[in-house]
């Protein structure tokens, strides 16, 4: 059995050099906290990468399993990859798909982590909140988007930076808004949302 704190030590590196978004530490570690004090033990993963955040998931309990979603196929091979040398094939399962075109999960999940394309993040949100255990959780990473999203759009000088800051500000305001959900907005790693129903 590799040990599987070298791969995660490995899969930071890989990600470093090649440019693939993964949690920051403060942002995991708060994720497999929560998953351990609610005793999540079934996970909707939207936006697998390359399976970091996932098999950190995973790590919190031998009873944890997870379906996670990734469209790019280069990050989901190396996520099949990664999966397999922490041995967790059995547990984790990877869809490789565009999370919008997946059809029909059969399974109620008591944890949904959405941290996939940020502008279709009111999309993701909509579509599998259906699949939520009751008393299950929604949360969402990079809500402050590397800091970008407490900035005066003016400042930000790419256009479509510029967009995607806006399209996060829109799903921000969707979670306040939102009648069916009550949402807390964590300063942890890149910004958290918590969303459990009312």
């Amino acid at each position: 059995m590799v040990n599987t704190t070298d791969v995660v030590k490995q899969m930071k590196e890989y990600a470093e050099e090649n440019n693939v978004p993964i949690m920051s530490d403060e942002g995991i570690s708060y994720l497999t906290n929560y998953c351990i004090k609610n005793h999540v033990k079934s996970i909707l993963e939207i936006g697998t990468a390359i399976g970091y955040s996932a098999i950190l998931m995973a790590s919190t309990s031998e009873d944890v399993e997870i379906t996670t979603i990734e469209r790019d196929e280069k990050r989901y091979l190396e996520a099949i990859k990664n999966v397999k040398k922490v041995g967790f094939e059995d547990r984790i399962d990877l869809i490789y798909k565009d999370a919008l075109e997946v059809k029909k999960l059969n399974k109620k999940y008591d944890l949904i982590f959405i941290d996939a394309a940020k502008a279709q993040n009111i999309k993701f949100f909509e579509k599998f909140k259906v699949y939520l255990a009751p008393n299950g959780s929604i949360i969402t990473d990079n809500m402050h988007f590397h800091g970008l999203v407490d900035q005066e759009e003016k400042n930000i000088e790419s256009r479509n930076l510029r967009q995607l800051v806006r399209k996060i500000k829109d799903y921000k305001n969707f979670l306040v808004s939102n009648k069916e959900f009550k949402t807390e907005f964590k300063d942890i790693g890149d910004g958290i949302a918590i969303s459990t129903k009312k």
